[in-house]
């Protein structure tokens, strides 16, 4: 997993934006790292958020903004009365299950973005009444959004995993390299 982008690793915007994602992929699943299903779904700090919880939810999140992009319904439709599954593994989910979603979805992003013929393209917002009506976006937009959806959990994450065990990020980095 990345831990550290190279300025010169990808050589152009696409695969800068897409190493700068995938780097903070990393995070969440580094933050996993050696935990059993309970600790992944317990929730040790005031917050209701859990790590197996912020794994579903930014794979959902990224299916969905894909999805959004190619102007394809997401997968799993959510509005303010199930939010909050999106933050909770739940039935059968695993993290194991849902790392295994996430690859797919981290998958058909890189697909869908080195693909496409201009990251100057747009598509539309949805049209929830947090965005602006009629409102468009490009998809480097999206990239950076999704950079930042995921460097907001991720961080989430690193306080999460700290409160279960004391591990930290640079522990956890060891860790994955051992």
């Amino acid at each position: 997993m990345v831990t550290h982008v190279a300025a010169e690793a990808k050589g152009d915007e696409r695969g800068a934006l897409l190493a700068f994602l995938e780097e903070q992929r990393g995070g969440i699943r580094r933050a996993l790292l050696g935990l059993t299903e309970e600790q992944a779904r317990s929730r040790p700090s005031a917050s209701e958020l859990s790590l197996g919880g912020l794994l579903k939810h930014v794979a959902e999140v990224e299916q969905g903004w894909i999805a959004r992009a190619r102007q394809e319904p997401p997968a799993v439709r959510r509005d303010a009365s199930d939010w909050p599954e999106t933050f909770r593994l739940t039935g059968d989910e695993t993290v194991a299950s849902e790392l295994a979603y996430w690859e797919r979805v981290a998958a058909g992003t890189e697909a869908f973005i080195r693909s496409a013929p201009s990251l100057d393209d747009t598509f539309p917002l949805p049209p929830d009444p947090w965005f602006p009506p009629q409102g468009r976006v490009s998809l480097r937009w999206l990239c950076l959004h999704l950079i930042r959806e995921t460097a907001r959990h991720a961080g989430h994450a690193d306080i999460i995993r700290e409160s279960l065990d004391g591990m930290t990020a640079f522990e956890l980095v060891a860790l994955e390299r051992a």
